[in-house]
């Protein structure tokens, strides 16, 4: 059974992505009704990888604390440890909502999809 406020966070990013034609959103929507089990976790340490200063990253699962981020970004992710958060925040990230992240980029230029 799907959690109520996942499924009122799918119905979000649903219109987000008509009412501003990025298709981003209706990915993570997506995303977000799958199953638990069927979603990808990710440690910290890929992410730095993949990503570059003050990037604005999203991922479709949980984030895990092994490894570090080496400069600040931005953050959305469905779900993240004490211990990651920690080490963004620390680091000078940010974490952010998916409410706020479509606020701050509307059409989801910008917004890297990791996981």
């Amino acid at each position: 059974m799907t959690n109520q406020l996942v499924i009122r966070m799918a119905k979000d990013l649903k219109k987000a992505s008509i009412k501003n034609n990025a298709p981003i959103w209706a990915k993570l929507a997506e995303y977000a009704l799958k199953p638990s089990i069927a979603r990808r976790d990710i440690n910290l340490k890929r992410i730095g990888q993949l990503t570059k200063e003050n990037d604005t990253v999203v991922c479709p699962g949980k984030v895990l604390a092994t490894g570090n981020v080496p400069h600040k970004i931005t953050l959305c992710s469905f779900s993240i440890s004490n211990s990651a958060a920690n080490k963004i925040i620390d680091n000078g990230g940010k974490l952010i909502s998916f409410s706020d992240l479509i606020k701050q980029n509307p059409t989801g230029k910008g917004v890297l999809l990791l996981g």
